[in-house]
């Protein structure tokens, strides 16, 4: 009886797993490097949100942190302030709703088709 290969048997060819396997390190972390920037730069934009027809203005960065609110004199009313609570509260929400929308729009392009919690 012959050893070996029976008529019709298929060989996987060797492949060089360790260039491949270095290869796709190199582009894991040029991808890590590329969202850790971008990351950062969301740090520097602004989104900006309004309430009261301008009365109440809140700005926020890129990374879901206000940095400013701007409250028009004439929206204080001593006799009402539930009513520019409300107004602020509005703002804020909106200003985050446009931040989280903005990372989401930049941090997208990396995580494309990926289901990965929390990115």
């Amino acid at each position: 009886m012959r050893r070996g290969r029976a008529a019709g048997d298929l060989r996987v060819p060797e492949v060089d797993m360790n260039g491949n396997v270095q290869k796709m390190m190199k582009q894991a972390q040029k991808l890590q490097r590329q969202m850790l920037e971008a990351q950062e730069a969301l740090a520097d934009e602004r989104v900006e949100a309004t309430s009261g027809g301008g009365m109440v203005k809140v700005v926020a960065d890129g990374q879901q942190n206000v940095v400013e609110i701007s409250i028009n004199p004439e929206a204080v009313d001593p006799e009402d302030v539930e009513m520019l609570e409300d107004l602020v509260l509005a703002a804020v929400t909106e200003a985050l709703r446009k931040s989280r929308d903005l990372a989401e729009e930049r941090m997208g392009a990396f995580t494309k088709g990926l289901k990965i919690p929390g990115l």
